[in-house]
């Protein structure tokens, strides 16, 4: 009866070791395997989010080309008369010099041409957001600046409305209202 005592108890503890064993084991198995497929589907989304990325750069150029394309045909062509520019600004105008727009320097006129705006009627077109992401990848410098009225502004020069525009940029603190 004492060996059996001993015996039993140990036995039963010998089958209970194997069982957490080979559940131990099953259930790291799984893990890796569920670690395995979690990856494979963050790989999947991250190639998807990548296609999406790629579409909407080719929408993006697609509709800047329309939209190009499309106001070129509605906006009426407005001939620049420098002479008119110079007697009601009392300065020399150059035809789609953007520093025309108060607030708009050399610099941040050269971060705008390097974007691909490069006439008062494409600031005029731009909006808000577009003007402050291109000064916002100018740097800390050109980030400060407020955009708002630069449309508009340019809307302005691009119709020949110097008087308008002077008047309105003489409220105007650094191109802010």
């Amino acid at each position: 009866m004492n060996i059996m005592s001993f015996l039993i108890p140990t036995l039963v503890g010998l089958i209970f070791g194997i069982l957490g064993y080979l559940l131990g084991r099953m259930s790291s198995k799984k893990d890796v395997l569920l670690a395995i497929s979690l990856q494979e589907d963050l790989d999947v989304c991250k190639a998807t989010v990548k296609n999406l990325n790629q579409k909407i750069n080719s929408l993006d150029a697609e509709l800047a080309t329309k939209t190009k394309h499309h106001y070129s045909e509605l906006q009426p062509q407005f001939i620049f008369d420098k002479e008119i520019a110079l007697t009601i600004l009392g300065k020399k105008v150059k035809n789609n010099d953007l520093k025309i727009v108060e607030g708009i320097g050399v610099k941040i006129e050269s971060l705008f041409i390097e974007a691909g705006i490069t006439s008062w009627h494409a600031l005029s077109i731009a909006s808000t957001e577009k003007l402050q992401s291109i000064l916002d990848a100018g740097g800390e410098n050109y980030s400060i600046h407020n955009p708002s009225t630069w449309a508009r502004q340019a809307l302005m020069a691009y119709q020949g409305k110097w008087q308008e525009l002077k008047d309105w940029q003489a409220n105007l603190l650094g191109g802010k209202e």
